[in-house]
């Protein structure tokens, strides 16, 4: 039996909102007579659609909800864990053979309260690199400012940046940076954040292509070191969490492509997992390919060996999991490395589970698969209603030709009477691609107008503008 935990990153590291959905994605690893934790009970029509394409049974899985915290069944409360009533209430699930049974503790996120809640249960000696997570181990491995000091370190190739600790420290180094760069533009990165929300793209020209960028925040300088400061006063509280993070400024690569090694790191080595490739629309992750394709060998090459270096160096501190190396190939086919997430990436569960394990991409006739966002423009009332779209399209997914969509996470509203926001996968025959089934589903969708919504969230009401 494993302990599966549907957690999230810390709140005490940054903060949340409803990740029910999100974390509900561990269903996709689960197996016959697994225990998995959740800060909620899960969405039962999702449930029931996750297991008939991984086939176990529902009967051959236990299901706890944690009890719910300071984000009652929003998020996974770290301290939930250690209630000593849910610890018993695990307890009593093992069953008779007890903590003899647990195989492995398998967590969402590297969190020192699955440490804790392993030790209370017996456990501890099968949660990978418990003793460095315990610690605190998880923020280390997961700061993008740690990340260019570990990778300058192993020899891996980064962009010219800064680490910054201070307002003064960032306003001289973005000046630094932007009269070097050939571009005329940086990226500011939060320490800890993802799928480019925690990056704003500083630029002085408007008319530059951001388009593809993994940045959900633009700002336009002003002239001079006047717009530098300007800037600077104003956003390095956003930044900085309130001056608790150092901030990473980079030089901005355009024309780019954004892609990712990803590795398992254990106790007798590591171990290349998947690569494959981001698509940003409107500064959105839009999607994400796997196998990777489009890319030269000599790229292909340089990913594998950055990616590798990245996981030995993060598992001689102790790091012991998945972690994904992103990267960008910049247009004379040179590879970056630009951070380390080292946890379980939202890339885990599409290659593993679904690519390799449902779809069998290797196979022939070989198959690829792409992880869709819905877009914002899209406005869909449900998971149901969803699912009736794709038999009436034709384009559930089919075993027979393994072509189709499987939906990702459960469709649940944000708040009442809100179009869902989910993810969903589209199997495909590489030499057909995936364009013209997502065409099909923005055609039924795609109701919402481009102008509805603010790039810089994730679901907005206003008037389009550029954050500044």
């Amino acid at each position: 039996m494993r302990i599966l935990i549907g957690n999230h990153i810390d709140p005490s590291i940054r903060e949340r909102g409803d990740m029910r959905a999100w974390t509900q994605r561990a269903l996709w690893f689960a197996r016959p007579g697994d225990l998995l934790i959740l800060c909620c009970e899960p969405d039962a029509a999702f449930v029931d659609y996750a297991l008939a394409h991984t086939g176990v049974k529902r009967e051959e899985l236990t299901v706890l909800a944690a009890p719910p915290g300071a984000w009652d069944d929003r998020l996974l409360d770290p301290a939930s864990l250690t209630v000593p009533a849910f610890v018993e209430q695990v307890r009593a699930a093992l069953g008779q053979g007890g903590a003899g049974t647990v195989s492995e503790v398998f967590a969402l996120w590297p969190s020192a309260a699955v440490a804790r809640f392993a030790e209370a249960l017996g456990v501890a000696d099968r949660f990978p690199g418990a003793a460095f997570f315990g610690q605190g181990g998880g923020e280390i491995g997961n700061n993008k400012a740690n990340f260019r000091a570990l990778a300058a370190a192993a020899g891996v190739p980064i962009l010219p940046g800064r680490i910054c600790r201070s307002l003064a420290e960032a306003t001289e180094a973005t000046g630094a940076l932007l009269k070097d760069s050939a571009s005329g533009a940086v990226v500011v990165k939060q320490a800890h954040n993802g799928a480019g929300v925690g990056n704003q793209l500083l630029v002085r020209e408007p008319e530059m292509a951001v388009d593809h960028v993994g940045a959900r925040h633009l700002h336009h300088l002003a002239p001079g070191p006047d717009g530098i400061a300007a800037y600077w006063a104003k956003r390095w509280p956003w930044a900085s969490g309130e001056g608790r993070w150092p901030v990473v400024i980079e030089e901005f690569a355009p024309g780019a492509d954004a892609v990712y090694s990803e590795h398992y790191a254990s106790d007798s080595g590591t171990r290349a997992t998947e690569m494959g490739r981001l698509h940003y629309v409107g500064r959105r992750l839009s999607h994400q390919v796997v196998p990777l394709d489009g890319v030269t060998e000599p790229a292909r090459a340089a990913l594998l060996d950055g990616g590798t270096r990245l996981a030995e160096a993060y598992r001689a501190f102790g790091y012991r999991g998945h972690l994904s190396a992103d990267a960008l190939v910049l247009a004379d086919g040179s590879v970056m490395f630009t951070e380390v997430n080292a946890q379980v990436s939202g890339s885990l569960h599409i290659y593993q589970s679904i690519a390799q394990g449902i779809v069998d991409v290797t196979a022939v006739p070989v198959r690829q698969v792409v992880e869709y966002h819905v877009p914002p423009t899209w406005a869909v009332p449900s998971f149901a209603a969803f699912l009736a779209a794709l038999d009436a399209l034709g384009l559930a997914y089919d075993p027979a030709t393994r072509t189709g969509v499987i939906v990702s996470m459960p469709a649940i509203p944000l708040a009442p009477g809100e179009p869902v926001q989910f993810v969903f996968c589209l199997a495909y025959d590489p030499a057909e691609g995936h364009t013209a089934a997502f065409d099909r589903l923005d055609a039924r969708f795609a109701t919402v107008p481009a102008g509805a919504y603010d790039p810089s969230q994730h679901i907005g009401t206003g008037a389009v503008s550029f954050s500044s």
